[in-house]
């Protein structure tokens, strides 16, 4: 068994992703990730669900919720700054338009409605994680610390440099047995090459999956605009290969009447942790800021 799914795999006639619960085979998260420009602008209903949205590679968008305008700065790509983003509430009309550009609708099935909230690029939690060769940038968008005001979605963006891993040590949420936390995640990978600003056709990775009772044990090779589904088991690491910077976007939301990403390490790796205090943090990390790329 495999939750892989490659680039255009989920593709629709409007959209370059389309993912409900329904289609994940689970009950909450969801993902579209769509290309606007100036003839074609993206709406949606957000029946039965709250959402997050995240500007990949759209500039200068003019977002309008239930006739509200919010105008949106964006950026050029995902290695190039932290982007501002919009919380949009349950029940809303959502109307996104740009000259151009990715923009990725993070999204939950919620019962709970909060107002909309703009978040600027400067307001945008970003943290170093990991040493050593586990460093990596976590952008903390909407997370239970980062962000209050949802009722199930949590959304955050991790960078790796290129010959660094993450999601390490192996961690999962699922339920099951003595992990108490349980969330469904969405991995959205971009793959960069060099110093690229965004995405590259010919970037690639690996991420290994395995459940606790031994029916998925899943490596696979990541390409650029690949989404990986984890309803269940450990999940790590992502390795970006030398000169492949990796990108993720995580999208996570479960039954929890409060919001978190807790979650259980593998016991025979919980050890490394530890480990991190005799390494150094790559100093490439923090990669991005809301001004852009950081220099060195």
């Amino acid at each position: 068994m495999s939750w892989h799914r490659p680039a255009g795999a989920l593709s629709t006639r409007d959209t370059l992703i389309s993912l409900d619960p329904a289609a994940a085979g689970w009950t909450y998260s969801g993902i579209e990730v769509f290309e606007v420009s100036e003839e074609t602008p993206f709406g949606r209903l957000m029946e039965g669900i709250e959402g997050v949205l995240v500007p990949l590679s759209a500039r200068d968008l003019v977002v309008t919720i239930d006739e509200v305008t919010y105008p949106m700065t964006g950026r050029v790509g995902v290695f190039d700054a932290v982007s501002d983003w919009l919380y949009i509430p349950l029940g809303s009309a959502l109307q996104v338009e740009a000259a151009a550009g990715e923009v990725a609708l993070c999204t939950a099935r919620a019962t709970n409605t909060y107002p909309a909230c703009y978040t600027p690029a400067t307001e945008v939690q970003v943290e170093v994680r990991g040493a050593g060769r586990a460093t990596r940038q976590v952008t903390n968008i909407a997370t239970p610390a980062s962000f209050a005001a949802a009722d199930r979605i949590n959304v955050c963006e991790v960078i790796t440099p290129g010959g660094n891993l993450s999601s390490w040590p192996p961690h999962r949420h699922d339920g099951i047995t003595d992990c108490p936390t349980n969330n469904e995640e969405i991995y959205y990978f971009r793959i960069g090459k060099q110093e690229s600003a965004h995405g590259d056709e010919e970037g690639q990775g690996l991420f290994h999956v395995y459940t606790v009772d031994g029916s998925v044990d899943d490596t696979v090779t990541i390409h650029d605009g690949d989404i990986y589904l984890i309803p269940q088991g450990y999940h790590g690491p992502t390795i970006a290969p030398p000169e492949y910077p990796m990108y993720f976007l995580n999208v996570l939301a479960g039954p929890a009447a409060e919001r978190t990403m807790s979650f259980c390490d593998d016991p025979a790796h919980h050890w490394i942790r530890a480990d991190w205090q005799s390494l150094e943090p790559d100093p490439r990390c923090p990669v991005t800021s809301a001004l852009g790329r950081v220099q060195r």
